[in-house]
């Protein structure tokens, strides 16, 4: 199986060569999705600007604390 070959010569490399290969791997699962992005920032604004307008309340951090605390 292909993966098990590369698992194999990547665990032949030496540490440093493991590190950059780690970090490449992780770099290249951090990819965020441009449509997903983009629909997260226009509710997010939707909501602050309710906020400031005083159509929805803020929950006060004690609250939100106690309810985890439970």
């Amino acid at each position: 199986m292909i993966i098990e070959k590369i698992k194999k010569n990547a665990l032949k490399l030496n540490a440093i060569d493991r590190v950059h290969l780690a970090e490449m791997l992780l770099d290249s699962l951090d990819k965020t999705d441009k449509q997903v992005e983009k629909i997260w920032v226009a509710e997010s604004e939707k909501r602050y600007k309710a906020y400031k307008e005083g159509s929805i309340k803020g929950i006060p951090l004690a609250q939100i604390r106690s309810s985890i605390e439970k």
